[in-house]
């Protein structure tokens, strides 16, 4: 999967949001059929979508878009993937997956729609919001090759709060237990590492800190919620010019202490070997990969 620094999410049944989204410079945009559509709009919503999604790529043709149908055991999933199931869909945001038998499901119904709807290739973001998610995380992971990325569980009030009973600190420390978790599940099976969730719309100071953190722990996007959040998001999980040149002389310095057959050299003051050169380089191809792509917010 493509390393999304934001996945922002916009009711279905708004299109005008959508294109909000576009405008704030999101790298991925979610069309969200589930929670943030009531009950009698859904079929409304469906329609909304299939109409907003060939707008939406062509007037931004690199923004990866997906869409959150409503969970297995509402019944409403066949009738959503039906109707908005599309080539110019990247993905599904899959709800509610417990287990490895749930992606399973999931994909055969993708297997079913891209076939019937002329659409190749969509991938799975896979939310932890089920304490059943966490246990049987790295199982998901591994339950099939459209599961491109998972989240590490974070939020004041949705479901996983609900489902653990945990009380959200400012800093986030209180998931850090099951965050972790995704966290080697993504790393074990080559996903994108996503975390989420911040909640407080008007604080972008706790936003940039609550994000770096998740950064440190090894994240590499997030899951927002309004477009303020965008442009915070993007400065914290954007590689820096800073960043990349230590690292590009990291790497220029080993590879001249191993022409000279040396496996360890000074650098900057700290000793560094082969091992430090290897994660220099990983670092660096996921920066150009990320830069690469970046655009304005």
């Amino acid at each position: 999967m493509h390393p999304y620094r934001s996945i922002l999410f916009v009711p279905a049944h708004k299109p005008d949001w959508a294109f909000k989204a576009l405008a704030a410079g999101a790298d991925c945009v979610v069309l969200d059929l589930e929670d943030s559509v009531p009950h009698d709009r859904k079929a409304e919503a469906r329609a909304t979508v299939r109409e907003t999604l060939p707008k939406l790529r062509a007037e931004r043709p690199e923004v990866g878009l997906f869409v959150r149908p409503n969970a297995l055991a509402t019944k409403m999933t066949g009738a959503d993937l039906e109707a908005v199931v599309c080539p110019e869909l990247d993905g599904i945001f899959a709800p509610k997956i417990k287990d490895a038998t749930d992606v399973l499901r999931w994909e055969t119904m993708i297997d079913w729609f891209e076939a019937r709807n002329g659409a190749e290739g969509l991938e799975m973001i896979v939310p932890v919001e089920m304490v059943d998610a966490i246990t049987n995380c790295f199982e998901i992971a591994a339950a099939s090759q459209r599961v491109g990325a998972m989240i590490g569980p974070t939020s004041e009030h949705a479901d996983i709060a609900r489902a653990v009973g945990y009380r959200q600190s400012r800093e986030g420390s209180e998931t850090l237990y099951l965050r972790s978790r995704i966290l080697l599940a993504c790393r074990q099976n080559g996903l994108h590492p996503l975390t989420g969730l911040w909640e407080d719309l008007a604080d972008l100071d706790g936003l940039r800190s609550f994000a770096d953190y998740g950064l440190q722990l090894g994240f590499r996007g997030m899951i927002v919620i309004h477009p303020s959040h965008v442009p915070v998001v993007h400065e914290v999980f954007t590689p820096s010019d800073e960043e990349v040149a230590y690292h590009e002389e990291l790497v220029a310095t080993m590879d001249r202490a191993v022409a000279e057959g040396q496996g360890a050299v000074r650098f900057r003051g700290q000793h560094i070997d082969l091992a430090h050169a290897d994660k220099a380089r990983d670092w660096l191809a996921h920066a150009r990969l990320v830069r690469g792509s970046a655009t304005p917010a």
